[in-house]
């Protein structure tokens, strides 16, 4: 015999995370990274309170650019997509993570050493995100 229970006493639980539905999560969220660095000049993955990537985000502000910021503590799938830029970033931290016309340039170590060094304009001009 089957009880039946009226729509407010059924709890919605969700189904234990399988191997596939956790590998559909990582794939979602490497197509939406992908999705959006080759959509956008500038893309930085953030958190919203790491001093790094303050510094990151007011550097190419200054330079008057207008990058895509992802705040990844404030989106439902930072966890992914975080994992996601640990790949890419291999065994440095991988926020913020900086893309400049689809390719990672790194952190914010690589963004400064490439402002100090004289590449990160011609790169920013490169792709499309400076006109002067």
């Amino acid at each position: 015999m089957q009880v039946m229970k009226s729509a407010t006493q059924v709890e919605a639980t969700p189904p234990p995370p399988s191997s596939i539905s956790l590998g559909l999560n990582k794939m979602r969220s490497y197509e939406m990274v992908h999705h959006l660095v080759s959509c956008n000049a500038v893309v930085v993955f953030s958190m919203s309170d790491c001093c790094m990537s303050t510094v990151a985000k007011r550097l190419l502000f200054s330079l008057g650019v207008g990058p895509t910021v992802v705040e990844l503590d404030e989106q439902a799938d930072g966890p992914g997509i975080r994992s996601v830029l640990y790949q890419l970033a291999g065994s440095h931290q991988p926020v913020p993570a900086v893309f400049i016309g689809g390719k990672f340039l790194g952190g914010v170590q690589t963004l400064m050493a490439s402002h100090i060094n004289g590449t990160l304009v011609p790169l920013l001009k490169e792709a499309g995100a400076l006109w002067l």
